[in-house]
């Protein structure tokens, strides 16, 4: 039960961050492009987990999960996941589309329950499966009612649901898992940055200390989240992680609403309303049963 709860704590702080820190983080950045900001996310991202492998010596770990095929295999193809994760989300915040991106959101916790369930055996009882029916219909509701089709949610939806199950499967350190992950697409973000600098695209230089320093920003303010909810996979289960992670379209939504002044319709509030009723009747039987 302790391991438990703290897995819940772990996922909700993770995903609080992505939903409010995040989306205001990386909307305030977007002015240097989607690229510049997915390379640099890569980057520093690589870089911090570099020094706290250091720190903390966790070599002998990093060799040990480099040195198992498997393992490796699975994290270059999570690393692939997670960058196009990236690529996407933050071309949604650079182009006024972070409500699209959050409707993804939206349909990853029922994909996390619905592999949790395939995949780890995760029980599903009636109070559940009716969570679950009802994120379902508040889901479809917030589909029918959007003006065009959410690819961009979609697409989120599916690679990060699927990276979590990956994760999920190998269970290894999530600090080192994640940088190796880090420096399987650092070259990819390396050649990337040499061509926008190249073609004189770049808004990053080491003359604008305060851009600069801005920019860094994006290496803990990706680990750091994501760290958070991996862990709380770990603990609690890609199940329960899955409906915590509602906290983060939720505040996005309220995020657009209250500070970015964005459309909030009925039709999303009565969404709204739904989903917080399954994810209630959810956590509550987990607790109950735990």
């Amino acid at each position: 039960m302790k391991s438990f709860n703290k897995g819940i704590i772990s996922s909700s702080l993770g995903s609080f961050w992505w939903g409010v820190l995040g989306t205001y983080y990386f909307q305030y950045i977007s002015f240097i492009g989607t690229f510049e900001v997915v390379v640099h996310r890569c980057i520093w991202t690589a870089l911090i987990l570099l020094v706290t492998t250091f720190l903390f010596g966790k070599w002998t770990i990093f060799k040990k999960i480099l040195s198992d095929k498997k393992t490796a295999l699975i994290l270059f193809i999570t690393s692939i996941l997670i960058f196009g994760n990236w690529s996407i989300w933050i071309y949604a915040v650079s182009t006024n589309k972070i409500i699209d991106a959050s409707f993804g959101y939206f349909i990853f916790p029922i994909l996390s329950v619905f592999f949790g369930y395939i995949f780890f055996k995760e029980k599903l009882n009636k109070k559940r499966i009716i969570s679950i029916f009802l994120i379902v219909l508040a889901t479809l509701y917030l589909l029918l009612n959007l003006d065009s089709l959410p690819w961009v949610g979609f697409a989120v939806a599916f690679l990060w649901s699927i990276y979590n199950l990956l994760r999920k499967k190998i269970d290894v350190d999530t600090d080192i898992g994640l940088f190796i992950e880090s420096l399987f697409i650092l070259p990819i973000a390396l050649i990337i940055f040499y061509l926008i600098f190249k073609n004189n695209l770049n808004d990053f230089s080491l003359t604008n200390p305060s851009l600069l320093g801005l920019i860094f920003l994006a290496g803990p303010m990706t680990v750091i989240p994501l760290f958070l909810y991996i862990k709380g996979v770990q603990l609690s289960g890609l199940g329960p992680s899955g409906m915590i992670f509602f906290i983060t379209p939720t505040g996005q939504f309220l995020l657009g609403f209250f500070y970015y002044n964005e459309t909030f319709s009925t039709e999303k509030f009565i969404s709204f309303i739904i989903i917080w009723i399954a994810v209630f009747i959810y956590l509550k039987d987990l607790y109950d049963n735990h």
